[in-house]
């Protein structure tokens, strides 16, 4: 079994989930959201790191898998944006995790099925492929979308590498 952390990065919201798979069946560990205040952004970024931080040492997953920056309409919007993506690769490296990372787009191809997917698509199938009693809130959804796009493709570069072993 893998033990990922997936993070939906945000400077006022960041959402975590965490999961073990075997690639095709995955257990659901934890999610949620670290609120982050209204306090200026340098503060809001350390408690980032010292969120997913803490979360790595309580769960030692084995890889992050994170979304990547998309453009925004607002440019400063997505430079904070950046900048709560940086403080958790950081938080990861800190604690010598590799860090993958995943296009909006295929992240809901590989959970949903749709590149073209809605929040509630999103958080409708992750409850249903992990289990849930009750839909995750969107941004810990988005997390555990993320975890669960990883989980998908390493099972498959495996798949690939082994059908390749075999052929030679």
């Amino acid at each position: 079994m893998l033990r990922i952390i997936g993070i939906d990065p945000g400077s006022r919201q960041t959402g975590y989930g965490l999961i073990d798979s075997d690639g095709m069946h995955s257990l659901h560990l934890a999610h949620g959201v670290l609120r982050l205040n209204a306090k200026p952004l340098p503060p809001r970024l350390g408690e980032i790191f010292k969120g997913i931080s803490a979360l790595i040492r309580e769960y030692q997953p084995e890889v992050m898998a994170i979304e990547e920056v998309f453009v925004a309409k607002n440019p400063s919007s997505a430079l904070k944006l950046g900048q709560a993506r940086g403080a958790a690769i950081c938080a990861a490296e800190h604690c010598g995790l590799s860090v993958v990372e995943y296009t909006p787009t295929r992240i809901k191809q590989a959970v949903v099925g749709t590149g073209r997917a809605d929040k509630a698509q999103i958080q409708h199938m992750v409850k249903m492929i992990l289990g849930l009693r009750e839909r995750p809130q969107a941004d810990a959804a988005d997390a555990l979308a993320v975890a669960l796009s990883h989980a998908h493709t390493h099972t498959t570069l495996i798949r690939q590498a082994s059908q390749g072993k075999r052929g030679t």
